[in-house]
């Protein structure tokens, strides 16, 4: 008896601290900064305003007045590859396809004053500095490098809306901290429309940036603040020459003038350091003003402890973590499942000031009342995953995503839910308007804090404006026209699946008419299917197939960042019977084995920017969307097992623990969210329903520490790299006959548990 008694309390100490396990050490910020990853190894705080990083090059995104591909490396601003870092800015994307932000660069020097920042291969012609590997550091809310040039060693951590910089300094009577206005991520010579800068005292300054990008009206202001005053400051204005220059000429703006204004503007404020000398910087960001911005610096960070900054945000990282506990059964699978959620908590971003102000689509002012104000919204993207994983473990949050999507619709002249938005702004990035499909999701799975009938009347209006990309084709004709509308297939297919989003909301709503509207138009996915050739179709206005067409083609054949044989599965709302019109179960499972095991040579991808090699298996394109359900179809057919084998695949080969190790762009936390959804052995085939395909779990275990307060246990006995096939599946002890969780089955609490083989069952 009493063996047995030390034998529970030694089981009972070990449960408690695995719930309490250091899980931020699994989450490796660099895993992605390479190829297509695009994401940015700097500090920040989850869904943090500031994601401070590192920068390192300058590439134009125009040379001699034509795109320059070069620059598309540079989306989140670092290079893995990179010898050199030209400074630190403030906002970043993560891992998407095109790209804006790096505001407000900043770069400690030492000796002679360099205000440009040279280049790569002579990194001393100006401020930018060599750097190795070997003496970089990254982990979740902290970075950290040493400038090799010039022997500062840079630290980076933050709170929500601060950056708090920690430069070490030689000893030096002639150290400087530049802060460039000018740097921005896919810049251009007129992407500045103007910047303001007031020197405040000796240790603050503020300002803003106001650009013309992705964002086509974008400002941001932000405080400054020094841990010591500097001795002097200047200015170099690199604006282009103007024939007017008013009144201004009387000062020399140059050296120590506190007023400076223009559309390029570099500073520097200049230092004596000690040997082993500390300079801090805090820079607040807001997206209304100065003065708020200042209070956010006051309110979040109001002390100089950099180590009490980083703490602080690191704990708030291991809250999130702590949301699910797992057991993978080697390190490097723990760094890739932390990585994933490190990943998905990055974005959508908090877009409003410590008092509630934000900057809204019309660009007035306006207070958030109950909510917090998010942007950049990825949709097109993140529909898909990222969002219903929010509706199992961020409810809250998703919650007030829906509401600023509904924000922005009320401040909107087209009166339409966002599409791809940010910074205040609609860029109206691809297709579809799949903020439908995140409110519709939300709604099924009753994570409502928010009028669900409003938010209907929002994504009905959405999918009736007919000046939208096609839209009003697609209402008089049930499909979109190619020779009309580019990437015709595309956008007919998303819209219908959107159209069944707004028919499952509206039947939950009582709305009658409105689903049998929608559910007819959920169907005009068919309009597209070529019986005689078993593909989607470019269709064209006078209701003829398109001639010229190939099916293994990326671009120009009625697709966007897809071929025929990867979109011509998209109908994630009916697989059931997209199946039968392609020839039946048999002859579907045939083909979805092709499509995994022929060969998509590169001359096929070659135009489209988004789709390399690394991401494609077979001609499967994980690295990008359209295709992420996919393997999930066999569930549809007489063989699911097929799922089971293929989940387990794409895990190995699309993600590993390296710089390089996704394969594709995390499109702000899509590729991650379809990570963790399948490590855990489910997947939400068609978010606006409330099922969730079951695949292979690749964990061993893994406890889900739900909002409401319950917990959802998920156990996969016999899991290893072997057994991939499920044997059976349990829900509390009972077996399941299906090939679906529910969503309420999760949220209800209880335990899923997976009995593994190396056989499949057929």
């Amino acid at each position: 008896m009493k063996q047995l008694l030390i034998i529970l309390i030694l089981l009972q100490t070990f449960t408690v601290f695995a719930q309490n396990e250091d899980l931020i050490k699994y989450a490796n910020p660099l895993i992605g900064t390479h190829k297509m990853g695009h994401t940015y190894p700097g500090a920040t705080v989850p869904f943090g305003m500031v994601q401070l990083s590192p920068e390192t090059d300058t590439l134009p995104y125009e040379v001699n007045g034509r795109y320059n591909p070069s620059v598309y490396k540079y989306c989140a601003g670092y290079q893995y590859d990179d010898p050199t870092i030209v400074g630190f800015a403030h906002t970043h994307f993560s891992g998407t396809g095109h790209s804006d932000l790096g505001d407000f660069l900043v770069m400690p020097t030492v000796g002679e004053l360099q205000m440009n920042p040279g280049t790569e291969d002579d990194p001393k012609s100006g401020f930018r500095s060599a750097f190795s590997h070997d003496n970089e550091h990254a982990e979740p809310n902290y970075y950290q490098v040493m400038l090799e040039d010039d022997q500062i060693n840079a630290e980076l951590t933050t709170s929500n809306r601060v950056g708090f910089h920690q430069y070490t300094f030689p000893k030096s009577s002639d150290a400087h901290i530049i802060l460039d206005m000018m740097y921005g991520i896919y810049n251009y010579d007129d992407k500045n429309v103007w910047t303001f800068i007031r020197v405040e005292n000796d240790t603050m300054v503020t300002g803003f940036r106001q650009t013309h990008g992705w964002a086509r009206t974008r400002t941001m202001y932000f405080a400054m603040t020094f841990s010591k005053p500097f001795k002097q400051y200047g200015t170099s204005d690199y604006s282009k020459k103007q024939v007017y220059k008013g009144f201004w000429r009387k000062f020399d703006q140059a050296n120590n003038f506190p007023d400076i204004a223009g559309e390029q503007i570099r500073m520097h404020f200049d230092f004596d350091t000690e040997e082993g000398e500390k300079i801090k910087i805090k820079f607040a960001l807001s997206p209304v003003s100065t003065a708020n911005a200042v209070e956010n610096l006051n309110t979040e960070i109001p002390h100089w402890d950099f180590e009490k900054a980083k703490k602080d945000g690191q704990q708030l990282w291991q809250k999130e973590f702590e949301k699910i506990n797992v057991t993978t059964g080697s390190e490097e699978e723990m760094v890739n499942f932390y990585t994933a959620m490190y990943h998905t908590f990055l974005g959508p971003t908090t877009y409003m000031d410590v008092n509630g102000q934000y900057k809204g689509l019309d660009q007035n002012v306006h207070q958030a009342d109950g909510f917090t104000n998010y942007t950049t919204f990825s949709l097109w993207d993140t529909y898909r995953a990222l969002h219903p994983f929010f509706n199992v473990i961020q409810p809250t949050r998703n919650a007030d995503m829906v509401q600023s999507m509904l924000a922005h619709y009320d401040q909107s002249v087209h009166k339409m839910l966002p599409v791809w938005s940010h910074h205040a702004n609609e860029n109206w990035c691809m297709i579809g308007y799949h903020s439908v499909s995140v409110i519709a999701d939300a709604v099924m799975k009753d994570n409502i804090d928010f009028d669900a009938n409003k938010a209907l009347d929002a994504c009905v209006a959405t999918a009736n404006y007919r000046k939208y990309d096609g839209i009003g084709y697609y209402l008089d004709m049930g499909y979109v026209p190619e020779d009309k509308n580019s990437s015709s297939v595309s956008k007919t297919l998303e819209y219908a699946y959107d159209d069944f989003c707004i028919a499952q909301m509206a039947k939950k709503l009582g709305r009658d008419d409105v689903y049998k509207e929608f559910s007819k138009r959920a169907e005009n996915w068919k309009n597209v299917y070529d019986a005689s050739i078993g593909y989607m179709r470019p269709k064209l206005s006078d209701g003829t197939f398109r001639k010229d067409f190939d099916l293994l083609s990326t671009h120009g054949q009625g697709y966007i960042e897809g071929n025929a044989w990867n979109y011509s599965l998209y109908v994630p709302q009916d697989p059931a019977t997209m199946i039968e019109m392609m020839g039946g179960k048999k002859q579907f499972v045939k083909h979805l084995d092709s499509l995994f095991t022929m060969d998509l040579p590169d001359e096929f991808f070659a135009h489209t920017e988004d789709i390399t090699r690394e991401g494609i298996i077979g001609n499967y394109v994980h690295g990008n969307e359209p295709a992420h359900h996919a393997a999930y179809l066999y569930n549809w057919t007489d063989q699911p097992w097929k799922t089971q084998d293929k989940i387990r695949m794409i895990l190995k080969k699309q993600y590993q623990a390296a710089p390089d190790g996704l394969g594709g762009n995390d499109d702000c936390g899509q590729m991650s969210a379809w990570y963790i959804f399948s490590s855990l052995g489910f997947y939400p085939v068609a978010p606006g329903s409330d099922q969730y395909a079951f695949g292979s779990p690749a964990i061993k275990t893994a406890t889900l520490h739900l909002e409401n307060g319950k917990t959802f246990e998920i156990e996969a006995v016999n899991q290893s790299d072997k057994n991939v096939y499920v044997k059976k599946i349990e829900l509390n002890g009972k077996a399941i006959d299906r090939r679906y969780l529910t969503h309420s089955e999760i949220t209800n609490g209880g335990k899923l548990t997976f009995y593994m083989s190396s056989r499949p069952k057929k």
